[in-house]
Order: structure tokens, then sequence, then C-alpha cells
């Protein structure tokens, strides 16, 4: 069950801290044990009481620039790109994203998705049932939300469309686009829509089109498939920039997963098997030609 509609905000709810604030916590720790030192040796170096630096590791307190750049020297982190990427993520954590705007109706599951996305260099995703949201059409991810939910108003129905229409920038951001490599079953482009016949082919057609920008490419598992890891189900790989590690989300009925670390490593592996069994690049476009042709002579004619 896709995250962004399982989950309600509570506007009077605390804030949690940022995923962002997370990562960066995770990542120190990570250092300081890849460095060798204990939690009280780590921050006796720095001056500091050890609650102090369990509060940084956990995400409860913000790091300060000049901090942050003596711990790493602690830790014997001498890699510039790695100094600046930690910097970059302490610097963006107290920012807001465009999504908070949307704060109704955006979880805080939800956020934290659309950060990962937003901060991510490649995004791998694996679609059973649906086309993913990065690739969706207006009108199907309207659709959809509406077909799916069973809690939401027509307000919050248009909201959340939007915010999937709006999260579609990173494959067109200026100087780094998100490199976009998505796999969808076949079946979940048969999909029909009773209320908006033309939807289907409206979706094939940003689908291929979305499939000629250089940094997204788009295969087809085929219904004649083998079996293959991604018979368990969709999942979506978020990789970054090195020391942050992959993330990998889950959806179920339940609401959604988070997997990082090591853990990532058995995503990408089914990954890449998933792939291999997927029709190839160019046979997966004629494919969608194909089915665009056949939902354009099956729409009812006036």
């Amino acid at each position: 069950m896709p995250l962004e509609w399982h989950y309600v905000f509570m506007p009077n709810a605390p804030l949690a801290p940022t995923v962002r604030r997370r990562r960066l916590g995770g990542a120190l720790r990570r250092l300081r044990n890849e460095a060798g030192l204990s939690l009280d040796r780590a921050a006796s170096a720095m001056g500091w009481q050890s609650p102090k630096m369990s509060k940084i590791e956990n995400a409860v307190q913000a790091i300060r620039p000049a901090d942050l750049d003596e711990l790493l020297t602690v830790y014997g982190v001498t890699d510039r790109e790695v100094r600046d990427v930690l910097e970059q993520l302490r610097s963006d954590a107290a920012k807001k994203g465009w999504w908070q705007a949307y704060s109704q109706v955006v979880s805080h599951l939800y956020a934290d998705y659309i950060s990962l996305e937003t901060d991510a260099d490649v995004v791998c995703s694996w679609s059973p049932l649906l086309v993913p949201g990065l690739l969706q059409s207006a009108a199907y991810a309207r659709e959809t939300i509406a077909g799916i939910t069973t809690t939401r108003s027509a307000e919050e129905v248009t909201a959340l469309a939007e915010v999937r229409m709006a999260r579609q920038s990173v494959l067109s951001r200026p100087g780094a686009p998100l490199e976009f490599w998505a796999i969808i079953h076949e079946a979940a482009l048969h999909l029909r829509f009773a209320s908006r016949p033309g939807t289907m082919q409206e979706q094939l057609r940003r689908l291929r089109e979305a499939s000629e920008l250089p940094n997204v490419t788009v295969q087809l598992m085929p219904l004649s498939a083998t079996p293959h890891p991604g018979l368990e189900g969709g999942f979506s790989l978020t990789k970054f920039r090195a020391p942050l590690p992959s993330v990998v989300l889950l959806e179920n009925p339940g609401g959604a997963t988070y997997v990082e670390g090591e853990d990532a490593i058995l995503f990408e592996r089914a990954y890449e098997r998933i792939r291999a069994t997927a029709l190839p690049v160019e046979d997966s476009l004629v494919r969608i030609s194909e089915l665009e042709e056949a939902s354009g002579s099956d729409r009812p004619q006036d």
C-alpha cells in the first residue's frame, strides 16, 4: 500500500528529527566505530560529556559546523569529498522541504521518503503493481490515489496527486538530475479506468516520453517471465554518495519499512537478478508503444 495515504499527519504531534539529521547521526556513529573509539572516548576527545555525543548520533541534538569538522578530524576522516557530503547533510538538515507546504496530507514517513529521494544520486525501483510515482501522469496519479484510498477527501486526493507530480522535479533538477531505473511488471500496464478511459493511454505515453530522458531507464517484466526475487514484493533502492549508505523502502499493507547499510546489499543483488529477468530496454520500449496503441483502440468511440 503506497505510504503517502496509509499514515495520517497529526498537526499537534511533536516533530520528529529530520531524516537528514538521523542519517548524519548514523554516519557519524559508523565513522566512530570504524575509528575504534567508544562513545565515551570520542566524547572525551571533543571535550564533551557522553550524553551529548549520544544525542548527536541519535539525532536528538544538532551539531555545529566547527564541531563536525573537529569530530571528523578525531575520526581520521581526511577525504575532502566525504567531509563535504557530511557538511552538506548537516547544513540541509534544518532546511524546510517544499513538501512541508502539504503537511496536512504528507505524513512524517512520506516526508522522510521524499527527503531521501530528493538527496539521492540514484533510485532503482521495482514496481509490480503500479507505475512508479516519478513516472506517473497527473491523471493516473489522481485516479490511482482516489481508487485505493478509503479515507481521503477529494481535496486530499488532489493534494496528494500534486505532491506526486512535484516529486518528479528530481528528474530534471539542474546540474545533477536523479538517475532513475524503473522495472515495471507488464501487468501494471493493463489497468483500466472506467470513469476516465483515456488514463492508461496517457500514462503509457508519459512512460514512453520519460524513457527518452538520458537519466531515466525503463524495463518491463513480461507476463511470461521466469521466477525472480521480485516475486516477494516491490521496493525502491535509493543510493547516495559515500559515506552515506543506500536505503531501501519496502511497502506493505502495514505501512513501510526502511532497510539500510549492509542489509541493503541483499536488495542490490536482488535488483540485479530482477533486471536480468526483465525485457531488455529496447524491447521494453517497443512493448510500451504496442500497449499504448492497443489502449487507444480499446477506448470507446464518440
